[in-house]
C-alpha cells in the first residue's frame, strides 16, 4: 500500500512538474510584454495548419496583425517560443549585419539517426562553415556556365516529350512535365546520373523525387514535438526521412562512386566536388580544427539535398510563371517577342550569354518568386542574447527561433502595391533600386543565401525559352482558378497545374 502511494505521489508530482513547465513555456512571451497570439498546447501558433491553412497563410496573417508594434512579435512554432521579424531594419540584422549572432537554423536534425538530414540546409555552427565553404565553389559562376550545354540539351529533351503528350491531350498538367524536366536536370548537371525522367514517367528518380515532399515518417502532432524539443528528439533517436527515400539515396551515392571510380569518371558537378572532399570514415577535425574529410553519409545528405532543392522547387517555380503567363497573354506575348528576337541576334542559337541578355525574362521570375517564394519563411536562431537597436525592451534571448517572415514581406501592400496583381514590371532596374534588398527574398540574403541560386535561375530560363519558342499556353477547363497551393510548409502547387498546350 505505502508502495503503491509513494508511485501516485511520485507521478502526480512528474504530472505538475510537466504542466508548470508547459504553463511557464506557453506565458514566455507573455511575462516579456511582447505582443502575441494566445497559444495553443498542442500546436502553439499553428492550429489548422496542413488542414485549414497553410504555413504561409498562418505567416501572413500574423505579419498583418503585429506589424507596426514593434520591431518583432512573439509566437510559439508548436511548443518552443519564438519570433517574428516585423521590421526590415531587423530583418537586414539577422541576416547580415549580426549574422554571427543568427548564422545557425536550429532546425531538428539528427546525422546519426537521420542521416539524410545532414546537409548544408540544416548544418550549423562549424559544419556548416566548411559545407558551405567547400560546396560554394561548386555553383560559381563559371561552374554554372559549364552546366548550360547540358541543361540546353535536357530542356530540348522535354520540348520533345510535351510535344508526343500533346498528342494524346492539349489540356497537360504541367507541373509533372516540369518536374521531370528538372529532375533530369539535377540528374545529370549536379550527380552525373542519367535520370531518364523525360522519356519514362515512371524512372525511379522521379517517383522517389515525388515522395520527398509528402512521405513523412509522423504526423503533424509528433514532427511538431520534435521541432519543438530537437535536442530531446535527437536524444529518442527520431528521424524526420522516410526509410525508402534514405535506402534509395543511401545506394544512389554509393552505386555513383563505386562506377567512377571503377571507370575513371570525373566530371564537372556536385558529386565529384563531393567524391573529392570525402576519404575519412566521418566528419573531422584534425588537432589544428582542419576539416579532414566527409564520410559517405555525409555525401548522400548533401546529394539528397541538392536532389531535394534542385527538382521540387524548380519545377513549382516554372509551374507558377507558366500558370501566371497563361492568365495574362500579353506578359507570355512580350516575353516570347523578347526571347525570339534575342536568339535573331545570335543565329538563333540560346546560349549562356544571350539568354543572359533577356532582362524582361529576370523580371518575369523575380515576380513569380515574388507571389509563390517555395520557401514562405526563413529560419535563425539567436546564439546569445540580442538587444533589438533602439528597443531595450525587446530582447531575442539565446536559442530563440527567429523567422523571416518572406511571404509576408512579399505581399506587403506597402512595399508591392496591389500585390495578388502579378506584375513584372516591378522588378525594373529603376523599381528594384528604390527598394530595399531584403524586401525580396526567395533565395534568402547574407552568408546562408542559397548556393545554388544561379544554376536554379539558369535552369529556370533555359526551360521557358524554349517552352516559349515553342508553345503557347492558355487556360483550359481543367485550370483552378486561383491556382491552389498545398496546405504544407512550402509553395507547392495543390493537385499539379493544367494548361491548355498548343504549338506555335
Amino acid at each position: 500500500m505505502a508502495l503503491t502511494l509513494v508511485l501516485l505521489a511520485s507521478i502526480t508530482t512528474l504530472l505538475m512538474a510537466v504542466t508548470y513547465f508547459y504553463w511557464l513555456r506557453m506565458n514566455f512571451w507573455r511575462a516579456r510584454g511582447i505582443p502575441h497570439d494566445k497559444p495553443s498546447y498542442l500546436f502553439g501558433s499553428f492550429s489548422g495548419v496542413s488542414k485549414q491553412y497553410s504555413f504561409a497563410e498562418i505567416v501572413r496573417s500574423m505579419y498583418q496583425r503585429y506589424k507596426g508594434t514593434g520591431p518583432f512579435c512573439g509566437y510559439f512554432f508548436f511548443q518552443r517560443p519564438a519570433v517574428m521579424a516585423l521590421d526590415m531594419q531587423l530583418v537586414k540584422n539577422i541576416l547580415i549585419k549580426d549574422f554571427s549572432n543568427f548564422s545557425d537554423r536550429g532546425l531538428f536534425y539528427n546525422e546519426k539517426d537521420d542521416p539524410l538530414t545532414g546537409h548544408l540546409f540544416f548544418a550549423d555552427s562549424a559544419k556548416w562553415h566548411v559545407l558551405h565553404g567547400k560546396l560554394s565553389s561548386t555553383f560559381t559562376e563559371s561552374k554554372v556556365r559549364g552546366m548550360f550545354p547540358c541543361v540546353r540539351q535536357k530542356a530540348q529533351q522535354m520540348v520533345v516529350t510535351l510535344g508526343e503528350m500533346l498528342q494524346r491531350n492539349s489540356c497537360v498538367e504541367i507541373k509533372e512535365v516540369m518536374g521531370r524536366y528538372t529532375t533530369d536536370v539535377i540528374g545529370k548537371c549536379a550527380l552525373g546520373v542519367e535520370c531518364n525522367s523525360l522519356t519514362n514517367p515512371n524512372a525511379e528518380c522521379r517517383t522517389i523525387g515525388r515522395r520527398i515532399f509528402t512521405d513523412r515518417r509522423h504526423g503533424l502532432l509528433l514532427s511538431g514535438l520534435m521541432q519543438g524539443f530537437p535536442q530531446l528528439a535527437r536524444k529518442l533517436h527520431m528521424a524526420t526521412i522516410h526509410p525508402d527515400i534514405e535506402r534509395f539515396f543511401m545506394r544512389f551515392v554509393r552505386e555513383n562512386v563505386a562506377y567512377r571510380l571503377e571507370h575513371k569518371v570525373r566530371g564537372n558537378d556536385l558529386m565529384q566536388q563531393l567524391m573529392e572532399l570525402s576519404g575519412c570514415k566521418k566528419l573531422r577535425y584534425d588537432e589544428n580544427d582542419e576539416f579532414k574529410g566527409l564520410s559517405v553519409e555525409e555525401m548522400t545528405a548533401q546529394a539528397f539535398f541538392f536532389f531535394a532543392a534542385g527538382s521540387e522547387k524548380s519545377s513549382s517555380t516554372l509551374s507558377f510563371a507558366l500558370y501566371e503567363l497563361a492568365m495574362q497573354p500579353e506578359v507570355q506575348a512580350r516575353l516570347r517577342c523578347e526571347i525570339n528576337e534575342t536568339l535573331a541576334q545570335h543565329d538563333n542559337q540560346l546560349t549562356y550569354e544571350c539568354m543572359n541578355k533577356m532582362a524582361y525574362m529576370k523580371q518575369v521570375f523575380a515576380e513569380t518568386l515574388r507571389k509563390y517564394p517555395i520557401l514562405p519563411h526563413l529560419v535563425r536562431q539567436a546564439l546569445n542574447d540580442y538587444v533589438v537597436p533602439g528597443y531595450p525592451k525587446y530582447v531575442i534571448p539565446a536559442g530563440t527561433l527567429v523567422t523571416i517572415p518572406v511571404i509576408a514581406i512579399h505581399y506587403d501592400a506597402e512595399i508591392y502595391p496591389d500585390p495578388e496583381k502579378f506584375d513584372p514590371e516591378r522588378f525594373t532596374p529603376e523599381m528594384v533600386s528604390a527598394r530595399e534588398k531584403v524586401e525580396w527574398l526567395p533565395f534568402g540574403d547574407g552568408p546562408r543565401k542559397c548556393i545554388g541560386f544561379r544554376f536554379g535561375h539558369m535552369e529556370m530560363r533555359v526551360a521557358l525559352c524554349y517552352l516559349l519558342q515553342n508553345f503557347h499556353f492558355a487556360l483550359c477547363t481543367q485550370t483552378v482558378v486561383p491556382v491552389q497551393i498545398s496546405k504544407s510548409f512550402s509553395t507547392i502547387p495543390k493537385n499539379g497545374i493544367f494548361l491548355k498546350v498548343e504549338r506555335i
